[in-house]
């Protein structure tokens, strides 16, 4: 990997972690508790619950990608980075613009799965 294609995905990284964190406080706010005296109807009450389930899977999926964009943010001038760690060939750099925080590569990921 070029070192200008390493500026790049430090750029692309950067900017998702500001998304991301944008998109969590968003998120953390939709979950909040939704007291039993709120003014909705039985059926309003139970739709409300669950979106609020369905806020609280997608802000989990968010922090656990924010994670490892910081991890990756942390990786990226080391060597190693865009090295896959099971076969140790280079990540394609197209698969690393689409996810930075990937640390296997296409057939290694599929075979993990």
């Amino acid at each position: 990997m070029t070192n200008e294609e390493k500026k790049n995905l430090k750029s692309k990284i950067e900017d998702e972690i500001a998304h991301l964190k944008k998109q969590i406080a968003a998120l953390e706010a939709k979950t909040k508790p939704i007291a039993p005296d709120c003014g909705l109807g039985r059926l309003t009450r139970l739709e409300a619950m669950g979106e609020q389930h369905v806020n609280s899977k997608v802000l989990d999926e968010a922090k656990l990608r924010l994670t490892r964009l910081q991890n990756a943010l942390q990786r990226i001038d080391h060597p190693m980075f865009g090295i896959c760690i099971e076969c140790e060939e280079p990540i394609g750099i197209a698969r690393m613009e689409i996810r930075p925080e990937s640390v296997r590569c296409v057939a290694c990921a599929a075979e993990q799965r």
